[in-house]
């Protein structure tokens, strides 16, 4: 029998994945169980694969599958006074999901991010990604060291065509030079700013510059 919000949990996955064909991400999850953190949802989930009503999918993120759906009613009630029996807590479980994301290697002149396809994968912790597909990208040189991102640190990226003022993406100049930059507009013009006083911020037309994704997360190896 599972419990009230394990009970919550699948039926809101499957509305989901009936709804959209995607299940929803673990931030998703934890608001719509009003659950205080990440780590809960993975308690959940990892509970429901090893009653046989989940699956993960490997190598994809947010690939969730619905084996069975629990029969109507088949949720514990709330424990009351009448019924209730002391238990030992069970200790937390770490949130240690891991999935897999394509590496297409350095950001490099004169390479666009789409002939960077390779069958090169990265192990990431799930909790670095949120919704979306993402890839990761080796950082190459000092430009952003002011923003925390050093050479040879993996940025992960989140797939995407449209920009925020002051979020940094993966740019894509004259469909020749591929450069992690902060995004912002000035006037008519795209301005990609470097996190380093060193370098100074490079100015295009709009149709020069398109966007390849948005910086979602960071791993970096000691």
């Amino acid at each position: 029998m599972l419990t009230k919000k394990q009970h919550e949990l699948i039926c809101f996955i499957a509305d989901r994945l009936a709804e959209t064909g995607v299940s929803p991400s673990f931030e998703e999850m934890k608001d719509a169980l009003d659950l205080k953190s990440k780590s809960g949802v993975h308690r959940l989930i990892s509970a429901l694969e090893e009653r046989g009503f989940l699956r993960r999918l490997p190598n994809r993120a947010r690939a969730l599958e619905v084996v069975k759906m629990p029969e109507r009613g088949d949720a514990k009630k709330p424990a009351t006074k009448s019924n209730v029996v002391a238990m030992p807590r069970p200790a937390p479980q770490p949130a240690n999901d891991v999935v897999e994301i394509p590496l297409h290697g350095r950001i490099a002149a004169g390479v666009p991010i789409e002939a960077l396809e390779g069958s090169t994968m990265l192990p990431v912790p799930a909790a670095l990604l949120g919704s979306g597909e993402h890839y990761a990208l080796e950082v190459a040189g000092d430009s952003m060291v002011e923003a925390g991102i050093f050479d040879g640190d993996y940025a992960l990226i989140r797939r995407q065509d449209t920009a925020r003022d002051g979020e940094i993406v993966v740019a894509l100049i004259e469909d020749m030079e591929a450069t992690l930059k902060y995004f912002r507009t000035e006037g008519s013009m795209v301005r990609l700013d470097p996190a380093n006083r060193s370098y100074d911020p490079q100015r295009y037309r709009p149709d020069q510059v398109r966007v390849q994704g948005r910086l979602a997360g960071l791993l970096r190896r000691y």
